[in-house]
């Protein structure tokens, strides 16, 4: 899944992390990886008391992680990219921070739900994993400002295919957004 998402754009460089569960362990891509070459040496293994277990320092945002693995036993992974559409759609201003995107399509509804916006902080900042906590329980994926999409799923290839459905859905409310600001500027 993440030599997909990397092949084909949505995420670059070391820009991404993953991470899953398993055994009562977390798994979290390790601090520097590439989407694009992963193996099984590039995860940080965690135990559930927070210690690591694996001699890889785990990405910086794995407090992100853990707050939406603690949000529900059904979260089994957890995807952060720096997709194009999503970072686009993030950088606008929203009325309604617990659910940004438009539902021109029912798809991301049916796969993830309402997607909130977390207001700016610096990535892997003590003010992120405050904001992310304050508005974990109004949305069901998120996008972080100026910054990309965070979701959870019940599998490695539910979260992979929310995240999908984000991306998409930023796309078509992108360029439609972009469609009615040129349509206005001719009438």
């Amino acid at each position: 899944m993440a030599k997909s998402l990397f092949d084909r754009n949505k995420t670059s460089g070391s820009s991404a992390n993953m991470s899953f569960r398993h055994d009562g362990k977390f798994f979290i891509t390790a601090s520097g990886t590439c989407f694009g070459r992963l193996t099984p040496d590039d995860f940080a293994c965690i135990d559930s008391d927070g210690n690591l277990l694996r001699d890889r320092k785990p990405s910086k945002e794995f407090p992100l992680h853990t707050m939406l693995f603690q949000k529900s036993e059904i979260i089994q992974c957890v995807i952060h990219t720096h997709s194009t559409y999503s970072v686009l759609w993030s950088c606008l201003d929203h009325e309604n921070l617990s659910d940004i995107v438009p539902d021109h399509t029912p798809y991301l509804a049916m796969k993830v739900g309402r997607i909130g916006c977390i207001p700016y902080a610096a990535p892997g900042s003590p003010e992120l994993f405050e904001l992310f906590r304050e508005r974990i329980h109004e949305s069901d994926g998120y996008i972080l400002k100026n910054h990309g999409p965070i979701l959870g799923g019940k599998s490695i290839l539910d979260a992979f295919y929310g995240l999908e459905e984000l991306e998409e859905s930023t796309r078509i409310a992108w360029l439609l957004r972009k469609e009615k600001t040129s349509c206005r500027t001719t009438t």
